[in-house]
């Protein structure tokens, strides 16, 4: 009895259809924020070939936000497979999956944070939006990446509401696809860091 409620829960044949849709979306929600990311680093390029810029000196807090974003994908993965331990007989697990999710939004949020304290930091030397085409490129970037990984904390706290009204109703394709798309933000924030400590 009890391994057939877990079947049920775990893999709803009723679910394979949103299952599919909702890992679509996402890929297809990642493919054009990779090639709008894509057209920024271009005219970046023809940009900076046209004539030169003063180098931006990178703020010390993107580091810190860099080590928050990649620990974030850490903890996250250890929400997932706390909580799929849960939906089984190992019912104690989920609450401790959870608690990591709670994490991982706490450092979503402390990433958006420390890219506010970035852009003090580079007002404070006298950079702006329009200042020079580097400043400008530096505020599009880092802007664009926090609008997009806005949508992932909506995402984490959706699904924190729907994980704490009941794990009946939770479906793990769901958390498979925010867990893409927070990784992916992860690996398209190292390559702005690249580009931006290497280009500007």
């Amino acid at each position: 009895m009890a391994s057939g409620t877990y079947t049920q829960i775990v893999s709803p044949s009723h679910l394979a259809g949103p299952d599919r849709a909702s890992r679509s979306g996402i890929w297809v929600g990642i493919f054009a924020i990779t090639m709008s990311f894509a057209a920024f680093t271009s005219a970046l390029y023809v940009r900076q070939g046209s004539g030169e810029a003063a180098h931006i000196v990178l703020p010390p807090v993107i580091y810190a936000n860099t080590l928050a974003l990649l620990l974030s994908s850490l903890t996250l993965e250890k929400a997932r497979r706390g909580i799929a331990k849960g939906l089984g007989p190992e019912v104690d697990e989920s609450a401790a999956g959870m608690a990591w999710l709670v994490v991982t939004l706490i450092l979503g949020l402390a990433f958006v944070a420390g890219q506010c304290l970035a852009w003090r930091s580079l007002a404070t030397q006298g950079l702006y939006l329009a200042t020079n085409s580097n400043s400008s490129f530096f505020y599009v970037f880092t802007a664009m990446h926090v609008l997009h990984l806005f949508g992932g904390i909506a995402a984490l706290a959706y699904l924190i509401g729907r994980l704490a009204g009941s794990l009946r109703t939770f479906g793990q394709s769901l958390f498979g696809a925010i867990a893409i798309y927070w990784h992916f933000m992860g690996v398209l924030w190292l390559y702005l860091l690249l580009v931006i400590g290497t280009r500007l």
